[in-house]
């Protein structure tokens, strides 16, 4: 049986689908889908249930998945580890992030970007899912590692307190407080607002922030994620606040403005999760090596307010 077989087959239920699994070893559909037969005709048993979409594994293929998954895994990290020893840069595979929604696409790119420079043959592939998904996924082996906002303790998790985020004002740039050097809270009264739905613990954070200074604001929309926020703020459907770092190609770009909070601004903390029971392969420990000393890349980016009034990159 060969090695190769296992992790398309692996892949394959990993994507629920046939394409996604064929793609992600660079071969047909049709060869994966002979792949996995080939499989099923030698151990005698069906291990994927083809009538369903997506497709679902038979309790036959459940257990087999769980083995092969473990194996398949074994394996890559044994030919990295011993590839590494001959070239620290020579690191192969997939490392998998869970990451929540408001993490932010451009932010995590720059590290992303940054382990490919670093690591050519190696991979990072980045979900984005609301915050209780990015905790069962890593829980349950999909990823290995998470990033996660407003960390708590979870038994079965790690917990490494990443970085703190300065939030700010994001408002279009023909906005009134656009031009100005720092706004009261108080000055948010009554203002048209973005936010994040109810349930997230930042819309949670920003909310008490708002209370605390008696500050009320007319929401006007709800995103899950702050991709959407930032679009809405852009066509001036009202003001946001927003982690600072998020917002920097935005106001590069000349789209946003950023404008920095008085009355002790509330921040955003972000923590990395991973599996506590597991150690980490090769991969998934060198990107979080480089998460954790990239607070260049947070730092180079600085608060969003500062690159709109300086011009800085």
């Amino acid at each position: 049986m060969q090695w190769e077989s296992l992790k398309i087959f692996c892949d394959v239920v990993r994507w629920a689908s046939f394409s996604r699994g064929a793609q992600e070893n660079g071969i047909s559909q049709s060869t994966a889908s002979q792949a996995v037969h080939q499989l099923e005709l030698r151990l005698g048993v069906k291990l994927i249930d083809r009538s369903k979409r997506p497709l679902l594994l038979t309790p036959h293929g459940k257990v087999y998945y769980e083995g092969c998954r473990e194996l398949v895994g074994r394996y890559q990290e044994l030919e990295n580890r011993v590839k590494a020893l001959e070239d620290d840069k020579n690191v192969v595979g997939t490392v998998r992030v869970a990451s929540i929604y408001s993490a932010g696409l451009n932010h995590i790119q720059q590290f992303v970007q940054r382990f490919h420079e670093h690591y050519p043959g190696a991979n990072v592939r980045v979900e984005y899912l609301h915050p209780t998904r990015v905790l069962e996924c890593v829980t349950e082996g999909d990823a290995e590692l998470g990033l996660i906002s407003f960390p708590r303790k979870w038994p079965e998790l790690t917990v490494i307190p990443w970085r703190e985020e300065e939030m700010v004002l994001a408002v279009h740039p023909s906005h009134r407080f656009a031009s100005r050097g720092s706004v009261s809270v108080a000055e948010l009264d009554g203002e048209t607002y973005v936010g994040f739905d109810p349930d997230l613990s930042i819309r949670r954070a920003i909310d008490r922030y708002l209370r605390l200074h008696e500050v009320h604001v007319k929401v006007a929309l709800e995103f899950d994620n702050i991709e959407n926020i930032k679009r809405a703020v852009e066509i001036a459907s009202g003001v946001a606040i927003l982690p600072a770092p998020t917002l920097v190609g935005e106001v590069r770009a000349g789209t946003l403005a950023s404008v920095p909070l008085l009355d002790h601004a509330p921040t955003r903390p972000l923590a990395i999760v991973h599996k506590r029971s597991e150690q980490l392969g090769l991969t998934a420990a060198r990107f979080l090596r480089l998460l954790l000393s990239g607070a260049d890349i947070a730092a180079s980016a600085g608060p969003a307010h500062a690159a709109a009034r300086d011009g800085c990159p």
